[in-house]
């Protein structure tokens, strides 16, 4: 696989190495970003560490692959992943995170626009969708900017805390 699928003039998307354990722990303890994910409890350190080293970073057998963004002077400072992966359907849900102090100065447009060209012209996929809550106006803002269509809103779709709250879809689907 060519770098050039996953390198823009400002960012890359990479595996995830040891080295990002730290970013992976802060990312997925964030309780902010819990809203839009599927977490419920924090993760340790430990099971982060045992995921990095035992992935095989391989979309078929894991369904999902997970990657890090990373600024061309090196630096982490977030990840986009594939998950849910139907290679029958030749369809990956993307989901994006960025660290607080990253998010508004559209690494997140570029790190989507990379992550379409590789799912569509090297993976072969027919179709990218994301689960966006209606109030998340900046993951609606990125994901319209970037081609996805909302095609449907799920009612109650998500506990938050003691209330649930709709969940739109937005589809992506290859010409």
């Amino acid at each position: 696989m060519s770098e050039k699928w996953l390198q823009s003039e400002n960012i890359r998307l990479r595996a995830p190495e040891p080295e990002d354990l730290e970013l992976m722990y802060r990312m997925e303890n964030d309780p902010t970003l819990w809203s839009v994910g599927n977490t419920l409890l924090p993760y340790s350190r430990h099971t982060l560490r045992l995921y990095i080293e035992q992935s095989a970073h391989d979309l078929y057998a894991e369904r999902q692959a997970r990657f890090v963004i990373e600024t061309c002077h090196g630096e982490a400072i977030g990840m986009i992943d594939l998950a849910d992966y139907s290679p029958h359907d030749a369809r990956a849900e993307v989901c994006i995170g960025l660290l607080g102090e990253q998010r508004g100065k559209g690494i997140a447009g570029e790190a989507l626009a990379l992550m379409k060209e590789y799912s569509f012209r090297y993976l072969n996929m027919h179709q990218l969708y994301a689960y966006i809550p209606t109030e998340h106006t900046a993951s609606k803002k990125l994901f319209e900017k970037a081609g996805f269509e909302h095609t449907c809103t799920l009612k109650n779709w998500k506990r938050d805390g003691e209330k649930f709250i709709d969940i739109m879809l937005y589809q992506l689907i290859k010409n």
